[in-house]
């Protein structure tokens, strides 16, 4: 087992990263990612300074515990993003309190509103095609619709 350790060289880490890489690409969630970056380095770090097995593996051990905060500045950097645009990935929800015309009457509860565009399908109470209406709910790609 020993012996193992002893013959730690740069192709076993950079062999090491890219398996860890590629088993990321199986199952994916990031982590095994950030591991296979830190084999990468130790690899590409032991070609320049040919360090002893007990620092390879230090150094592996480093890189890999610093990869925790780097990915959590790099995560929370990513939701800042969409924090700028909220409605990203849910536009419906950003069209309540905005107010159309009806394209065709509420009928049953059911009619069309033209939004820029497209013609939505809208549910509320009747109403004749012209009238104003209001979106207060969208759930999905359904619209709800009361008289503006």
């Amino acid at each position: 087992m020993a012996e193992m350790f002893t013959t730690l060289g740069t192709w076993n880490w950079l062999i090491f990263g890219f398996i860890l890489m590629a088993l990321e690409l199986a199952a994916p969630g990031v982590f095994l990612f950030w591991l296979g970056l830190a084999a990468l380095l130790v690899g590409l770090l032991s070609f320049a300074i040919n360090p002893s097995w007990q620092t390879q593996l230090l150094m592996f051990a480093v890189f890999a515990a610093a990869a925790v905060p780097v990915w959590r500045h790099l995560a929370k950097s990513a939701t800042q993003v969409s924090k700028s645009n909220p409605f990203l990935n849910r536009r419906t929800e950003a069209m309540i309190g905005r107010e159309f015309t009806l394209e065709k009457p509420i009928v049953d509860g059911s009619g069309t509103v033209r939004i820029d565009d497209t013609v939505w399908r809208v549910a509320g109470p009747d109403a004749p095609a012209g009238s104003r209406v209001r979106i207060v709910h969208a759930d999905g790609a359904s619209l709800t619709v009361a008289a503006a």
